[in-house]
């Protein structure tokens, strides 16, 4: 099995996901031991973004890193284990907000596909990019 990077590149749908990881810095530490839980944004779900949001970030990376940080959960978190819990505390330090009455809902973003697994934990694929407060 892959490490969480090389999954997102395998999987071909997080290509912009993969470029921010790599502009952050953040790749050595999401193919390290781990175990991480990433709520992964699709290449779709960054295009919801307003125009030159993604353009401004890539230039601000203290700021790409706090948002991409707010995607990962340290632990490996199924799915049946998502569905139990009302929020989870994110590797940026705040909390993401869960809603398992309707399917998954990671703050505003549904969950389209759980439990995508690797070697170094397991992504969930989310239909919207999660910006912390």
């Amino acid at each position: 099995m892959a490490n969480i990077v090389d999954t997102a590149v395998n999987a071909g749908s997080f290509k912009t996901l993969v470029a921010a990881i790599k502009a952050a810095n953040l790749g050595d530490t999401l193919k390290g031991a781990g175990p991480f839980t990433v709520f992964a944004p699709t290449d779709e779900a960054f295009a919801k973004l307003p125009d030159g949001t993604l353009d401004a970030l890539l230039k601000d990376i203290p700021k790409l890193k706090k948002i991409l940080t707010y995607h990962v959960v340290s632990g490996k978190v199924m799915a049946s284990d998502v569905t139990k819990l009302k929020s989870a505390t994110t590797v940026e330090g705040s909390n993401v907000k869960i809603d398992a009455s309707n399917g998954v809902k990671v703050n505003d973003a549904t969950v389209s596909t759980p439990d995508v697994a690797a070697d170094n934990g397991v992504i969930h694929v989310i239909d919207t990019v999660l910006i912390p407060a």
